[in-house]
């Protein structure tokens, strides 16, 4: 039961912390700074942190070439991939956009889950991700309605809906690794792969900033996507992979939205409408539809997939 808890703490604290970005992001993109640019901060920052602290804490180390590979791709997708997708559409949506968009994430848990470990996909998850996927096209398809200068909302919406099911097949994919490895020799090895990946892109936008001009606030913000956005984020997320399915790791991002309309509004950085209750109402009973566990099937053991998500004991 308390290590229950611990995981539940986890996985909220880490929503809170992803919430809050969808606004304070929009005070430094995109006059101080660009997405790769922050991208590239928050991922070396990130790499850096990891790869020394884990030095002093495991000598464990990722063997063997399935693993080595896995890792590889976990870099690739859930750092480079996930991150580059959604500060880009970031800049150019809305932060209560960005938040119901990303509630589609789960639903690519549980499609990644049935084409890499064959779980089967009932009729009541079928239907929960039509109706997520009906909510998610009508705001990826709205009007650019209340859109700043220089915004496509609906470009913006549509690489936050790829950042989303970027971050499900990762959620899929590194949960292996979690349940293998210390979790700082996993993230010292992703974050490292994620930095070579998104230094190329980001770069330049990283030294175009005029670093000695920063607000005092700004610089505030940044540091916090490097520190809890990026860094505690990441390790509340994996170190709850170890004990948590992927696809409760998922539902938590079915908390953001709420905690980032809460936020959003009350910073004035967006406003909540009715047509964005409605749209968020498909999503969200999509995703409880979709999150909804399965009734056991009576198959002999030998049939079951390995590596199938372990539930947290209540």
């Amino acid at each position: 039961m308390k290590n229950s808890l611990r995981v539940h703490a986890a996985l909220f604290t880490a929503a809170f912390i992803y919430a809050a970005n969808y606004s304070l992001s929009k005070d430094v993109m995109p006059h101080f700074a660009r997405p790769f640019g922050l991208v590239t901060l928050r991922v070396i920052g990130a790499a850096l942190f990891f790869n020394i602290l884990s030095q002093f804490v495991t000598k464990d180390r990722i063997t063997g070439r399935a693993d080595t590979v896995r890792s590889i791709l976990c870099g690739l997708i859930g750092i480079a991939c996930n991150q580059l997708l959604f500060f880009s559409g970031l800049e150019l949506t809305t932060p209560i956009n960005a938040s119901l968009v990303q509630t589609v994430s789960p639903i690519v848990v549980v499609l990644a889950s049935a084409i890499l470990l064959g779980e089967k996909i009932t009729p009541t998850r079928a239907t929960g991700i039509l109706l997520a996927g009906v909510g998610a096209a009508l705001i990826i398809l709205g009007r650019k309605t209340g859109a700043l200068p220089g915004q496509d909302t609906p470009l913006g919406n549509l690489y936050i809906l790829l950042n989303a099911t970027a971050f499900g097949i990762y959620l899929v994919i590194v949960t292996p690794l979690m349940r293998k490895y210390h979790p700082f020799t996993v993230l010292a090895r992703i974050f490292l792969v994620g930095a070579l990946a998104v230094v190329p892109f980001g770069w330049r936008q990283a030294a175009a900033i005029d670093y000695a001009h920063l607000p005092l606030l700004i610089w505030s913000e940044i540091l916090y996507m490097v520190i809890c956005l990026t860094i505690l984020a990441y390790l509340l997320n994996n170190w709850a992979l170890k004990y948590a399915s992927p696809a409760l790791t998922g539902v938590y991002i079915y908390l953001q939205p709420v905690l980032a309309v809460i936020i959003a509004v009350g910073l004035g950085k967006d406003t909540f409408t009715l047509q964005k209750a409605l749209q968020a109402s498909l999503i969200f009973i999509g995703v409880f539809l979709v999150s909804r566990k399965p009734k056991a099937a009576s198959k002999p053991a030998a049939a079951t997939v390995p590596l199938e998500p372990v539930q947290v004991q209540e």
